[in-house]
């Protein structure tokens, strides 16, 4: 099967890169048009020279039966299809390099690509070449445009650039593995591709009204910052700052300006009142999700239509989609009610919501869902899977109690399962645990299901609205007692070794302590599941070639890579194994430096890998029947799909709810439920 590798560079004088391909390539036009036939040698068409596409390059791009691999792929098929609708449209031709390194735990770029896997040097991105792409790809900072007329010499190395990106891209293809980017994965993601490409409907002018309420806000909570500190702090943005002036005016010494260290601060009642104003200045000042507001006024097409916000693989480990522009996979928890949050829109759009709310930006945030809304004549049928999580590991893990608590649950027969995390923690009725106490429950089962202790109690107790000193009462006088002591015991021998004990005090920590006992004492199966799978992983990094089961998943060493083989057929891949001190190891993106070395893993951590990359293949299964059935989708939200259809019954919630939860042949005995709601403008159910 004939093979067409290509790569385009493109000018755009008017509309950056940042706006998202779909919105820069209504304005771009096409520079250079580099393609391989096959192994064939390279070709660069300088199309500003008048030139046109050679006979045997439009005859590839002419034929159905041609593949076409390009790199980050969305990019090149939108700027052709915009010049040959007809040919290059649909996305099942399309192959991508990019989208094949993340399906295998790889970093996108191509030249990290080819550092990592060692491509040649003449084969690698020139440093000097990409500075002239750049150079010749926009306008400088003065306005003008540098061509082949103006600059000779650098073109001719700009179109050397471009051959050597089409050879790097046949390179790296050829060195990667192709488990998880074939079959049904391939047509999973030809799929994600239509649905960037259908994108979601934005109302506007809801977007407009608060990028200025938004900016008057910013500008209001500016001048207080100023007028309380005297002009020492301009903003209450200015990290350093602020600081700084804490520290001097109040002798408050911060670590930093983090949400849970100010949300924690503020509980402190002894607070100076002047710094307690401060800090909640900048609460509200540092609210990130109100630049998302910005980024969708760049990014809308003409059409009113967001396109292009999914990345799929993007969180390369466990294969789930990342999101990009507005980051749709990480909107802010809404801290109003919804009845307040549909009067601020509607105040919003009027042009006076400063009349009835005291924080704009508190009401941007939570108000951000309803930019998304549905066009005229249809509706947006929403449904999420319920507590897939939860569900998938103790189906992985073989907790067979959990398991028939959900669906005793489903049937509406059992208890909520957080407020059964919390009676069996503590040893009562689930009918009796009260709206608080099921919080709790809520934040043992989101912080300790992956072998976490009490520093991920308490970063997920913050995130929930759980205070912790009021908990440290409650388990001293609701614990069993050993345990509470073992807990207090563990505190102390960790301030004598000068371990991290969070700043917590000794009966904080020892409640946050206890309550991981008390989960664990409560979860046998699941903790022997972090144990099984580390055994399984070290020794399938030790003996190449063999498999290595671990209850429904497997290990095995495949050349360079450690796979772990789920459920469904697709591996999670870690690359470079070894072994270290005693560590298991591979090579990956670091989540904090975001640089590509060693890491070391453990049981809970794979554990928490595969519940996570199980319940996107569970998502992933129903999304194909989803779209059969009529409901279109344009954006996914973790385990949540939002679906656009006629405004007709036929279409409903419940019916995509139970699409979504119909167990595929690949996990038998999973219990799957889904709930969802209907609506013309998108929420937080």
């Amino acid at each position: 099967m004939t093979t067409l590798w290509l790569d385009l560079e493109t000018y755009n004088g008017t509309t950056p890169i940042s706006a998202g391909t779909h919105r820069y390539a209504e304005d771009a036009e096409i520079l250079l048009m580099a393609y391989a036939i096959d192994d064939g040698p390279v070709q660069v068409v300088d199309m500003t020279a008048g030139a046109k596409a050679p006979r045997e390059l439009q005859a590839a791009l002419a034929d159905p039966k041609v593949k076409i691999w390009a790199h980050n792929s969305h990019f090149d098929r939108t700027i052709l299809k915009r010049a040959l609708p007809e040919l290059v449209g649909d996305p099942s031709r399309w192959r991508d390099t990019m989208v094949q390194a993340l399906a295998h735990g790889l970093p996108g770029s191509l030249s990290e690509l080819c550092d990592i896997l060692r491509i040649p040097q003449d084969k690698a991105k020139d440093k000097e070449a990409r500075g002239l792409m750049l150079t010749f790809s926009k306008p400088d900072f003065k306005g003008r445009r540098f061509t082949s007329l103006t600059n000779p010499h650098e073109w001719a190395k700009f179109l050397n650039y471009a051959r050597l990106d089409v050879e790097a891209m046949r390179a790296v293809h050829k060195a990667l593995p192709r488990w998880n980017y074939a079959g049904a994965e391939l047509e999973l993601w030809h799929l994600d591709q239509r649905i960037n490409d259908r994108g979601v409907q934005i109302d506007v002018h809801l977007v407009e009204a608060c990028v200025e309420a938004v900016g008057a806000a910013q500008a209001g909570l500016a001048l207080r910052t100023a007028e309380i500190t005297n002009g020492s702090v301009q903003a209450a943005t200015q990290r350093d700052a602020l600081l700084a002036y804490a520290l001097q005016e109040y002798g408050v010494g911060l670590p930093d300006l983090t949400a849970s260290t100010i949300e924690r601060r503020l509980q402190d009642p002894g607070l100076d009142e002047g710094l307690r104003e401060l800090l909640r200045i900048r609460q509200q000042a540092a609210t990130s999700s109100t630049a998302k507001y910005t980024a969708l006024a760049l990014s809308v097409s003409a059409d009113g239509r967001l396109r292009g916000t999914l990345q799929f693989c993007g969180a390369s480990r466990t294969g789930r989609w990342s999101g990009r522009l507005f980051q749709p996979q990480n909107l802010p928890r809404p801290s109003l009610p919804q009845g307040e949050i549909v009067m601020g829109i509607q105040a919003l759009l009027a042009g006076g919501a400063e009349l009835i709310f005291d924080d704009i930006m508190e009401l941007a945030s939570s108000a951000l869902r309803g930019a998304i809304i549905a066009p005229h004549g249809r509706k947006l049928v929403v449904a999420d899977l319920s507590n897939i999580e939860g569900r998938v590991a103790a189906w992985l893990a073989g907790e067979w109690w959990k398991l028939e608590a959900f669906e005793d649950f489903d049937e509406g027969i059992g208890p909520d399962l957080y407020k059964l995390a919390y009676a069996k923690s503590f040893g009562i009725d689930p009918a009796d645990v009260d709206k608080a106490q099921r919080q709790v429950g809520k934040v043992q089962e989101l912080a300790l299901q992956y072998e976490g202790g009490a520093g991920a109690f308490v970063t997920f107790a913050a995130a929930y609205g759980v205070r912790l000193d009021d908990l440290a009462e409650l388990v001293a006088v609701s614990a069993p007692v050993n345990v509470v002591e073992d807990a207090r015991g563990l505190y102390d021998w960790m301030q004598g070794e000068k371990r991290n004990t969070y700043g917590l005090a000794r009966e904080t920590f020892a409640a946050c302590d206890t309550l991981k006992r008390l989960w664990r004492q409560a979860h046998p199966a699941i903790v022997q599941c972090w144990a099984s799978l580390m055994e399984a992983a070290v020794k399938a990094v030790d003996q190449a070639g063999a498999r290595h089961q671990a209850g429904r998943v497997a290990f095995l060493r495949d050349g360079n890579w450690l796979r772990c083989i789920l459920p469904s057929g697709r591996s999670i891949c870690y690359p470079s194994p070894r072994m270290i001190d005693g560590k298991l190891t591979y090579m990956g993106i670091d989540q904090y430096t975001k640089k590509w070395q060693r890491i070391d893993t453990y049981g809970g951590k794979l554990f928490e890998n595969i519940c996570q990359a199980v319940a996107r293949d569970v998502l992933a299964s129903a999304m194909q029947s989803v779209e059969e059935a009529g409901y279109a989708i344009v954006l996914s939200v973790h385990d949540e799909l939002i679906t656009e259809t006629p405004d007709a019954e036929k279409y409903s919630d419940d019916h995509l709810a139970a699409l979504m939860s119909f167990t595929p042949v690949w996990a038998p005995g999973l219990p799957l439920a889904a709930a969802g709601f209907q609506t013309y403008r998108y929420r937080k159910e």
